[in-house]
């Protein structure tokens, strides 16, 4: 008798197994059905932890766009910006690794891989000094790049940066167990497709991206959501490495000692970028600060005219 519930046990756990290998398996295939990301005028930059996808517009002096970091974002973030501003300027947009149309690695993911890629990309595919321009939890990856490596660095611009209490923030027992679970084949990957899902990315962008929700379009959510799964399974090691806290870093000291112009740009209606804005100004006073009305986290999605205004009276200074 326990040898046959022990059977039926076991034969129900494969089949369980088997169930939820075979949802994952449709989610991803499902999420890529549009191929939305299958732009081939991009390039790759062969670079050591993988091929990151980049793509340039127009001619003049240097600006890197840097999209927010998370699991579902790439560099679609700026697409209603790049036509205006490459009549002035040679506009890099990049999808950063973990993300996108970039390498995706079974590994984990820290603030020094960002930091490095950045001061990388501008010597070796740039190569020139780099206004660059980034959003969320992105820009302390360009402070900290800064820091290390000044001369690469023109004006720094900073859309909703990331708060730095929150980015003080180390890893715990509780965030390295959500960490390890996220990273198991099945469960975690099941775990990634319910937290990536497109009705959360629906509700990141009714809840945080947007004020004014009568703007938000169904292609935007469409594209994230198929960022969020390009690749398959292996995109699941950002999100862990970001919710294992893996990605935070003390930027107080990069950001006292820099001397580079730069600005912040906060979109009037996203509560967590005034209570950053106080802490980014107590440690360097000349950053000069900027408000884009009725915009919450993604005001150059939202409202990229009010955004567009501000940065050419940023670049043009």
């Amino acid at each position: 008798m326990k040898k046959q519930t022990f059977t039926t046990i076991a034969a129900l756990t494969g089949c369980t197994a088997l169930a939820i290998h075979g949802i994952n398996k449709l989610i991803f295939y499902t999420a890529n059905l549009k191929d939305s990301l299958s732009d081939t005028s991009g390039s790759y930059y062969e670079w050591r932890f993988g091929r990151i996808y980049y793509k340039v517009y127009g001619s003049g002096s240097p600006l890197l766009l840097i999209h927010d970091l998370s699991a579902s974002g790439s560099g679609h973030e700026w697409y209603k910006l790049v036509e205006d501003l490459s009549k002035s300027h040679t506009v890099y947009v990049l999808d950063l690794p973990g993300c996108g149309r970039s390498k995706k690695n079974n590994i984990t993911y820290t603030n020094y891989i960002y930091v490095q890629l950045i001061s990388d990309f501008i010597k070796n595919v740039i190569k020139h000094r780099t206004t660059v321009a980034a959003t969320g939890l992105s820009s302390s990856f360009v402070i900290m790049a800064c820091y290390t490596n000044e001369d690469l660095f023109d004006k720094l611009i900073f859309i909703n940066p990331t708060n730095i209490k929150e980015l003080a923030l180390t890893p715990s027992k509780s965030t390295k167990t959500l960490k390890l679970l996220l990273e198991c084949p099945l469960i975690g990957t099941l775990m990634y497709n319910m937290l990536t899902a497109k009705n959360m990315i629906e509700e990141a962008f009714e809840e945080d991206y947007y004020f004014d929700t009568s703007k938000i379009r169904e292609e935007d959510i469409s594209l994230y959501y198929e960022s969020a799964h390009k690749h398959g399974a292996k995109s699941r090691f950002l999100l862990s490495s970001l919710k294992g806290r893996y990605l935070n870093l003390n930027i107080i000291h990069g950001l006292k000692e820099i001397n580079h112009s730069m600005y912040l740009f906060y979109g009037e209606e996203y509560q967590p970028a005034k209570e950053a804005l106080t802490d980014y100004l107590t440690y360097n006073p000349s950053i000069e600060t900027f408000s884009i009305a009725e915009t919450r986290y993604l005001p150059q999605l939202e409202n990229p005219k009010a955004v567009l205004e501000q940065l050419h009276l940023v670049l043009e200074s």
